[in-house]
Parts: C-alpha cells; structure tokens; sequence
C-alpha cells in the first residue's frame, strides 16, 4: 500500500467521527480522543445574550432585538442576533464571494496584492476592534464592513464612472449595494444603512457601529493600497509624507495602530466617533499621497479608461439584447428594465469574467483590455 493510500484509508475512516463511551447516546466525536466541552451544560439562548447586551454594552451602541427589522419580517433565531444573521448571511452571498475577483488598485493582482474581497476583510478587523474597545455591537459592525462594498462593480472605482450614465441619480456602490445587490438577503435596516452610507460623500450613517466601519474603511485601503504600491514598486517608503512617516511609521502594522489608537483616544475624550487630530491630519495626508502617486497615475487612468469603454460596451450590448440576460426573458431591448437588469449583471461581473464577455460577444481588442502592473488577461 502506497503512502497515498494509507493516508486515503486513515481519512476515510474518519467520515462519520467517533462514537462515545456511551454508545446509547448516540454522540459524535471529531477525534477520537476528543474531551473538550464547555464545562457546564449552561447554554446561552438569543434572548438571554440580548439582555446581556442591553446590560453590558454602551449607551448608543445598537442593541439586537428579536428577528430585527427587516423589510420582510422575520421570528427570530433561536441562538444568533439579527446582527449575527446578517453577518453570516452575507459571507455566504454571491456577491461577497465574487468580490475576491474584483480589483481593489490593481486589475489582475498576483498573489499577494488585495482584491475587493480581502480588503473588506481587513476594514471588519479594523472595525471591530474599534467596536469592541468603544462598547459597540461588535456582530453590526461586521456585518456592515463584510457587506460594504458587495455593491461594487468590476475594474475598481472607474466602474462607478461607466455605470453612472445608466442610473438616475449615478452609480454610488454603496448605495447600490444596500438598495440592489444585497436586497434578496433581507437584511436589518441597520446592516443596510451602515452599507449605503459607508462613504464619507454619503450622509452619516444611523449607527455608531456604521459611523465605525466609515473610518475602517479609509483607514483600511489607505494603508493596504500604499503596502500593495511598494510591493509592486510603485512607490517606496521613503516616499511618504515626512508627517505620516512620523506619526504613524511606514509599515502597516504601526499605521493600523496609530490610527485605531486615535480613534479610541478620540471617544475617550469626546464620546464620539472620531480620530484624534494628529493621526486624522497624517490620513489625510497619507490619502492624498495615495491619490496623487498611485490611484491618479498614468497607467492607473489608462486602465480606469479601458475598464470604463468594456464596461459601458458590456451594459450597452445586455440592454440591447436582453434574452441574454440570465432569468431574464421578458424586458423588450431598450427599455429602462432591460437597461436596469444589464447595470446589474455587468456589475455583479469580476473583473476576468466581464473581460471574457467583452472578447467572447464583442470582439473586444485584448489590447484594449485593462491590465494590471504587468499582467495581461
């Protein structure tokens, strides 16, 4: 028996776990030495952790209640808020899944640079850990920075700029994702508002826990986005401003601190949501680094440019010819469903998938197909 086999065998063996003493209970065990439990047979209901919430955390956080409110009422889960549902509803969405095959700077990335998908990710760790010192609902706050950007179409930011033509008032990610993308998941009203006001441009959210994951989000792109740009040589340390260098270092781990520090610093002094003035000054700075040297580069525009001419052929091509549509079959081409349902498809599109659309229905060049640092599709 090979070694391949062997080890086939021994995890077979495993399919239906172990047995415990006391076979008439008919329990399963991982391992077969498992021991491991609680200690007690005390369990801790939903309502029973909501009171504890009501009791334990601060005056503004936001507090769970039964089923929460949702646009389409609910009863309530026998161990999860409606806070955790949401949060695990959303990890399992479509949606959040396809975010790890859109760009976050750089079309295409290689291993080791972000995606959409890991830098919502990174902007819940940033989150919560605020959430957690501040007292907040931790289980809204992530929820909220999971679900931020489920909204966001293919190509990074410039796919706001090819989409906006097509929808009344612009395409805003954000709001898009809270009114569109997420809305089958019947979410709370709270998740919901957190994601459609994440964006500073957007008014402030209805929540502390939102308010959280606005600040997450800045602090989280900034510094992974600059990390992502050194890594691919675009900048280097050195070339930070000499007051982010100062007050918040060059290696993420110290800026993450920096800043999560001058937010909790900043409810301790004041009880609001905030950053203290040092860091804020050095985000600001560090931002518009990141702007002038990396998002607003020339081969950054040239790509925003080739995602903005595929995009707008994609939306273009479905609303002409809506039979194309998945589960779409009875919106007459041209019309404002047709062209509504297109938007959506196209931006529910990762970045590889919209281009082999555009080269399999269009004929598209693949030299006008975005590229990353040095990767074509």
């Amino acid at each position: 028996m090979t070694g391949i086999e062997e080890r086939a065998e021994r995890w077979a063996a495993t399919m239906s776990g172990y047995s415990s003493n006391d076979r008439s209970d008919g329990i399963q065990f991982a391992h077969a030495d498992s021991w491991a439990g609680s200690g007690s047979q005390l369990l801790v209901p939903r309502d029973a952790r909501e009171e504890r919430q009501a009791a334990t955390l601060a005056t503004l956080a936001t507090k769970a209640f039964g089923g929460g409110q949702r646009a389409i009422e609910e009863a309530p889960d026998a161990w999860r808020t409606c806070f955790e549902r949401d949060r695990d509803r959303i990890l399992h969405a479509t949606s959040f899944r396809r975010l790890s095959g859109k760009t976050q700077v750089f079309v295409f990335p290689d291993d080791h640079q972000r995606t959409r998908l890991t830098h919502a990710l990174e902007v819940a760790q940033v989150a919560t850990s605020v959430s957690r010192a501040l007292g907040l609902n931790v289980a809204l706050t992530e929820a909220i920075a999971l679900g931020h950007d489920c909204g966001h179409g293919p190509g990074g930011h410039a796919s706001e700029d090819a989409l906006t033509p097509y929808v009344p008032g612009g395409f805003d990610h954000a709001v898009w994702g809270a009114n569109v993308t997420l809305v089958g998941l019947n979410l709370c009203e709270e998740t919901l508002d957190g994601v459609r006001n994440h964006s500073w441009s957007r008014p402030a959210p209805a929540t502390p826990e939102g308010e959280v994951v606005s600040w997450a989000d800045r602090i989280a792109y900034v510094c992974h986005d600059f990390e992502d740009a050194v890594a691919a040589g675009v900048v280097t340390p050195e070339s930070l401003p000499a007051v982010v260098r100062d007050r918040c270092g060059v290696e993420r781990r110290e800026q993450l601190g920096a800043f999560i520090y001058g937010m909790i610093d900043a409810a301790k002094l004041t009880n609001r949501i905030g950053m203290t003035e040092a860091p804020a000054q050095a985000l600001a700075e560090f931002r518009k680094f990141n702007y002038e040297r990396i998002y607003f580069r020339p081969d950054s525009v040239a790509q925003a440019n080739a995602v903005i001419a595929l995009l707008r052929a994609l939306v273009e091509h479905f609303a002409n010819n809506p039979a194309l549509l998945p589960d779409v079959h009875d919106h007459a081409p041209g019309t404002a469903e047709s062209l509504h349902e297109a938007v959506a498809y196209v931006s529910g599109m990762t970045d590889r998938f919209a281009c082999r659309q555009a080269i399999a229905l269009l004929d598209w060049p693949r030299d006008q197909l975005p590229r990353g640092i040095d990767t074509p599709v």
